[in-house]
């Protein structure tokens, strides 16, 4: 049956949502797909839930061509699993967590290691039953803190979520790359451009991961890709190449000068030039150590302040921190945690206070480029005052590194040497070795073919399909709307009825039979008290691929034929209109992979 704007459970809106930030989170409520529920939490309208199931019936017939099985899981879960995994605790704030009347404690599912876990724990327990691969799409839930950008960042929504058990780690590598092509057909099948990024493991743990993620101007995440080779990942994995250690016999000794009024880098270096001039070139932003002090909150509670230091024409990129230190967070530090540490001197700290072993106590972790021998200028603890010709490894130590620099457009990379280019994405996929680390926790072990008991290794692999309705609007819309591609689109066409001679309604919904009977779905407008003006800009909006218009041109035995991505425009006779639309829409299938 089609689907008919005159009783169809949709209005259009005119005017952008004024939460909305993003194309896709303006476009996707005006167009009638979804609405605010609450913050980061969306009901589908009828649309909307065409397109979210057409994005899953791509995931679900690729993941069945690689050969995994679908399971569904309960979205309430108990605390025990999660807590023999130590996520109730890692987790922190980010979960939902309840209670039943008998005081009992539960949790709405951020993700599902544990139950995968226990589930072929319970079912299996030799090697001969494996390898497995086991999927869900299922609703998730999160605490987001700040639910923003409509889909791209709530609190309810779908993903698919699937686990791979191999009796060894040889054999789970087979079945990385199972899903890892499988995921590379369905990125292909939605239309996405994407690329494939080394990534952080973050709360997952694991050995290793990668990110799929769409080309995006407005994407969250950002990531560097080499200029000269196929490196790619997102800026928190991007690992610094570390410079060769450096002879300081011939250094001077470190001398502490008076510089009054530097609180800041720049200022700082416009007074070394003026009052310390160098024989050999200016003092510049990247010859001094900034050090930056922000408070780690662990998920029980617990604070504790750390200083970072980088080189001074850099900046602590806080979520490349964060990326290091989870499950913890890192705040930034108040005037209250400054009035608790006296020794710490803002705008003027230096390593002379940082350190395990040095009078503050505060664990101090340098960026890698700070290696023995490199010669710095850093604060010297002490208001109005530097210490100039501070050498690492001679005069200071710090309790080790951590990749918290900034990184920038031209930094070489790690593989090559080549310079790196910045770009931004959306999420859509990741992908995780997460070798051991919850069959260990969970005791998932099976007898090998020599009968002896070994801990089976596993792998997490998701991808975002409620996000991937936003992320496929961000790729494809322009000033008046949305373009679905053809194979997520809520129908294969948009009919417009206009005008209103009874004989334009009967060819439409001759038309439509036609369209039907062939096996495509059609969005048939046949509001009758509607103007042209109003279908046509509804039309463009929703972003059916293909709209068919029939209308003045009935008078010439034509109907038109508009391409939505293309605005190109061609009238065909009525008569064959069905026939042409058929073959047209035919020839752009994407068949399920084999």
């Amino acid at each position: 049956m089609p689907l008919r704007m005159s009783s169809l459970f949709l209005r259009t809106l005119r005017e952008d949502p004024v939460d909305a930030e993003l194309p896709s989170h303006r476009l996707l409520v005006r167009g009638g797909y979804i609405r605010r529920a609450a913050p980061g939490i969306y009901s589908w309208l009828p649309l909307g839930y065409r397109v979210l199931r057409n994005v899953e019936r791509i995931v679900r017939e690729e993941m069945d061509a690689m050969g995994a099985q679908e399971v569904h899981f309960p979205a309430l879960l108990p605390r025990e699993p999660y807590e023999a995994s130590n996520r109730w605790t890692d987790y922190g704030p980010s979960i939902f967590r309840l209670k039943d009347r008998k005081g009992a404690d539960y949790l709405l599912g951020p993700t599902h290691e544990e139950m995968f876990t226990l589930l072929v724990k319970d079912l299996y327990s030799s090697y001969k039953d494996l390898p497995l691969s086991l999927y869900q799409i299922q609703t998730k839930y999160r605490d987001e803190p700040r639910p923003r950008a409509g889909l791209l960042r709530g609190r309810e929504f779908v993903m698919k979520d699937s686990y791979s058990f191999d009796v060894t780690d040889e054999a789970f590598l087979q079945s990385y790359e199972a899903h890892r092509n499988a995921y590379i057909k369905i990125f292909d099948r939605l239309g996405l451009d994407y690329v494939i990024v080394k990534a952080m493991s973050g709360a997952m743990g694991g050995s290793a991961s990668e990110e799929f993620l769409a080309n995006a101007v407005n994407g969250e995440d950002t990531y560097v890709r080499c200029s000269g080779c196929d490196y790619a990942a997102n800026v928190e994995a991007v690992r610094v190449a570390v410079p060769p250690e450096l002879p300081y016999d011939d250094v001077p000794a470190a001398h502490v000068e008076d510089t009054p009024d530097t609180p800041t880098i720049q200022t700082l270096v416009d007074h070394l030039n003026d009052a310390f001039p160098r024989d050999d070139r200016k003092w510049a932003a990247h010859d001094t150590l900034k050090n930056v002090v922000v408070m780690v909150v662990h998920p029980d509670g617990t604070r504790e302040p750390l200083a970072v230091g980088v080189p001074g024409d850099r900046d602590v990129d806080m979520k490349r921190l964060q990326a290091q230190l989870e499950p913890a967070d890192a705040e930034p530090f108040t005037d209250t945690d400054f009035a608790a540490h006296p020794t710490l001197v803002r705008g003027y700290i230096g390593p002379g206070v940082l350190g395990a072993k040095n009078p503050s106590r505060i664990r101090y972790l340098v960026d890698p480029r700070v290696v023995e021998g490199t010669r710095w200028v850093t604060g010297a603890d002490v208001d109005g005052s530097h210490v100039i010709d501070l050498v690492a490894g001679r005069d200071f130590r710090a309790d080790g590194t951590i990749e918290a620099a900034d990184v920038r457009e031209g930094d070489s990379c790690p593989v090559d040497g080549a310079a790196l280019v910045l770009a931004r994405g959306i999420e859509m996929g990741h992908i995780f070795q997460l070798g051991k680390r919850f069959a260990e926790a969970l005791g998932l072990q099976v007898l090998d073919e020599n009968g002896r008991l070994v801990t089976v290794t596993m792998g997490s692999y998701g991808v975002g399909v409620s996000r991937a309705v936003a992320a496929l609007v961000e790729s494809s819309h322009d000033a008046a709307g949305i373009i679905w591609p053809r194979e997520v689109s809520p129908a294969d066409v948009h009919l417009v009825a206009t005008g209103k001679e009874p004989e334009v309604y009967e060819t439409a919904e001759r038309l439509t039979a036609e369209l039907e009977t062939a096996g495509l779905t059609v969005l048939l407008d046949d509001r009758r008290k509607v103007s042209p003006g109003v279908k046509f800009t509804d039309a463009e909006l929703i972003g059916v691929p293909t709209i068919v218009v029939v209308g003045k041109g009935l008078a010439d035995g034509l109907v038109e034929i508009r391409d939505r991505a293309t605005a190109g425009r061609d009238d065909v006779p009525v008569g064959s209109a069905a026939d042409q639309l058929t073959r047209l829409l035919r020839q752009d299938p994407s068949p399920p992979s084999s």
